[in-house]
């Protein structure tokens, strides 16, 4: 039953403005259509607010509601990362390493997700093209061919960058490329604190002959760092957790990204995604 707004207080726009902004906080999606609901209002009014919300940079509107931005100042050292969501990072490391066939070369840029991406590679005869250092040390017992691309040398991400490593990466193609990130954002694409780092992985994409593949997990999703690598629309499948929001899972896939939920089948996200528009 449809309540009457005419006997109820309705909140003023500062009041919603916080009060959305909250929600978010809580939830990192919300619908227009739950919005005019909880606070009384048509949905002409929520998305106004919205329009406002974004203007001041504090959520990204999407077809039927928004999702919050997180603003990234800093950029983690490495070892502050690798302590950070371990067990999601090895589930996707596990679940984009399936994604690779025999034989292929691919890229993987520098970071604690694309090392997890590197432990877990088991196809034969695989290439890896990468500025991650920490994977050289590594390589022996992997059994696998790898390419370090030279430059100088980076703490944050445990990786080399500069025009050495991008000259190298101008010289060579992959099959296909893992990108770790440090935010995935519907409106601002991928990013990343350093723009080293940015220009480095976004070569990486440009040099892949066949799927770009995003390697991030949830606490990624919604971020947004200073360095663009790429618009959204550049990347083909994105591997996250079993963390990720129903909602943001679905507006991803209505962008064209495959989403890969590790620990589920590949194309699982796709066919409940078509159940639900079904109804």
């Amino acid at each position: 039953m449809r309540r009457d707004l005419g006997a109820v207080e309705q909140p003023l726009p500062a009041e919603r403005y916080q009060r959305i902004q909250e929600l978010l906080r809580e939830r990192h999606v919300v619908r227009v259509s739950a919005l005019s609901e909880l606070l009384g209002v048509s949905e002409v009014t929520i998305r106004r607010d919205l329009e406002a919300l974004e203007r001041r940079g504090l959520l990204e509107r999407t077809h039927g509601g928004a999702v919050l931005v997180q603003r990234m100042r800093t950029e983690p050292r490495y070892l502050e990362a690798v302590v950070s969501h371990p067990e999601e990072k090895r589930a996707i490391g596990r679940a984009a390493a399936d994604l690779v066939e025999p034989g292929e070369t691919i890229f993987l840029n520098g970071g604690t997700t694309t090392m997890e991406v590197f432990r877990h590679l088991s196809a034969p005869g695989i290439r890896v093209i990468t500025n991650h250092v920490g994977m050289a040390l590594e390589a022996a017992d992997q059994g696998l061919e790898l390419i370090l691309v030279g430059g100088q040398f980076r703490a944050p991400s445990s990786s080399v960058v500069g025009p050495f490593a991008t000259e190298a990466l101008r010289r060579v193609h992959a099959d296909k490329a893992f990108i770790g990130v440090e935010g995935v954002s519907l409106r601002s694409g991928l990013t990343t604190p350093s723009p080293q780092e940015a220009e480095i992985a976004g070569l990486m994409m440009e040099r892949t002959r066949g799927e770009v593949i995003v390697v991030a997990d949830h606490s990624k999703l919604g971020r947004v760092a200073d360095f663009v690598i790429a618009p959204l629309e550049d990347v083909h499948r994105i591997v996250v957790d079993a963390g990720i929001e129903d909602e943001y899972r679905e507006q991803l896939a209505a962008a064209d990204v495959e989403v890969v939920v590790a620990g589920e089948p590949v194309g699982a996200t796709q066919a409940t995604t078509s159940a639900g528009d079904d109804g």
